[in-house]
């Protein structure tokens, strides 16, 4: 990527462009990640990994995306909803669904699971069919593959957890099928996987090539965080307009972020579900373990946190935590409470006095009262989302900084302490999202007077919904010659 990409949107001179690049090295980060055609959308051709449960479908996705994104582990069930990936091979880009196991006849949260791994055929332009080689074609199988000559897709057959030239035999045996060629893959080992992705990309529509284009920017991202069964996959749904991801009264339904490209309020968002972070992470075990580490990248990826909080209960410790840790993650953050429906008088009385007790530390943090199941003041989100950002890339000049620091410090002086009293003698903004605070100053600021200073800065220059840092650098003492 060259800098006249960034060049001609007055973003980046040469330096500032130099000095990007070996900060993003720095931080790990490579050319490739920095796809500016992201804010045009161009359509890449989808192709949905469809089987039974426990093939190896999330696995072989892990293989084509290069890396442990969606969550496995060794026994049936693990994925539940429709997961959008980006892969590329051979410098085409196509986007792979990993979907739930589809079964006959199933009940409950796995029929939902059916109908979501349905929806991914309906939807896609090309479907991978994942057989386990070693237990051979079911009633299961046949019953899907129905389904997939009625939705008439192009099909490629994976004959999955082929591990040795003895199991190629029993692959052999899966031409029965019906679908052609079956591919004789290990997902675990990458055995077979590049013939594999050959035979996927003839059956893909043409994609358009890896380049690098002139936009910048592409949807915010708005990540719903919060403690499972508070409704985050509920309110994906009703902003989405249809029934995007798995809801279910089981508490730990969603495990694998789930991202959606939504229009609201004439702007495109890119919402993203998460898992429910639980009270101590590391006693979970398997698939809630990982979802639970999957949810804190998510979070690091996103710009703003909406964190749910239900309503109708007694605000948790764990809503505490959760909210502190998107303050710490330097994201914007709205509050939702939500199952605002189920609420009586007395629930609204202590809910105020819970709020004002617990959540002291974030009043600046926009706070709008919905009901996902209902749809009841959904209409609030967005303007909420929009003024949390807004904070979050505030920027105020030097000048006008310390003009209202000198004011600050007339009027209001650190206490003495030990017969010194230090004293700010300049200060500057750092950087935006979140916004960072440097302070000069000729001895240590307390932290009672740090506190004080951001509580002035919100209440001058606004910061709603934003965490704010404030780091203070003292002067180095002069030594007499």
């Amino acid at each position: 990527m060259s800098n006249e990409h960034l060049a001609g949107h007055g973003e980046l001179d040469d330096s500032e462009y130099a000095e990007f690049m070996a900060l993003a090295e720095g931080e790990g980060f490579e050319d490739g990640d920095f796809d500016l055609e992201a804010g045009q959308h161009v359509p890449l051709p989808v192709l949905a990994v469809v089987g039974r449960p426990n093939v190896g479908k999330s696995t072989l996705v892990n293989r084509f995306i290069g890396r442990r994104e969606a969550v496995v582990e060794d026994k049936p069930g693990v994925t539940r909803d429709r997961v959008t990936y980006e892969a590329t091979w051979n410098g085409r880009r196509f986007k792979v669904v990993d979907t739930g196991g589809w079964e006959i006849d199933v009940l409950g949260i796995d029929a939902l699971v059916a109908a979501q791994a349905e929806l991914g055929i309906e939807t896609a332009d090309a479907v991978l069919f994942v057989v386990d080689a070693t237990v051979g074609a079911t009633d299961t199988d046949e019953a899907l593959i129905r389904l997939i000559r009625r939705a008439g897709k192009p099909t490629v057959l994976c004959a999955n957890k082929v591990d040795g030239p003895s199991t190629e035999a029993e692959a052999a045996y899966l031409w029965s099928l019906g679908l052609g060629e079956p591919y004789p893959v290990s997902a675990l080992h990458g055995r077979g996987s590049g013939d594999l992705l050959d035979a996927v990309m003839a059956a893909l529509p043409e994609a358009p090539p890896q380049t690098f284009g002139t936009a910048l920017g592409g949807p915010r991202r708005v990540a719903l965080i919060g403690r499972p069964n508070v409704g985050k996959s509920s309110l994906l749904n009703r902003v989405a307009g249809e029934e995007r991801v798995v809801v279910n009264e089981q508490a730990g339904t969603t495990r694998d972020p789930v991202d959606e490209m939504i229009e609201l309020g004439g702007k495109t968002w890119k919402f993203v579900d998460t898992a429910g972070i639980r009270r101590r992470v590391h006693l979970t075990a398997g698939a809630d373990f990982y979802a639970s580490l999957r949810t804190s990248a998510a979070l690091e990826k996103a710009e703003v946190a909406v964190v749910l909080v239900d309503a109708s209960e007694t605000l948790a410790e764990q809503d505490t935590r959760i909210i502190s840790m998107a303050v710490e993650a330097g994201r914007a953050v709205v509050i939702a409470y939500n199952k605002w429906d189920q609420l009586d008088e007395e629930r609204r009385y202590y809910l105020e006095r819970e709020i004002e007790k617990d959540l002291v530390q974030v009043q600046w943090a926009p706070r709008v009262n919905v009901s996902a199941k209902t749809g009841r003041h959904m209409e609030k989100l967005v303007p909420a989302i929009e003024t949390a950002l807004a904070g979050w890339e505030t920027r105020i000049s030097t000048a006008r900084l310390n003009a209202f620091l000198g004011e600050l410090v007339a009027a209001h002086p650190h206490p003495v302490r030990g017969g010194k009293q230090p004293r700010i003698l300049f200060g500057t903004q750092a950087g935006t999202r979140p916004p960072r605070f440097v302070l000069f100053a000729s001895g240590f600021l307390e932290a009672g007077y740090r506190r004080f200073v951001e509580r002035r800065l919100r209440e001058e220059f606004g910061f709603v919904g934003t965490p704010i840092s404030i780091s203070v650098r003292v002067r180095e003492k002069r030594k007499r010659k």
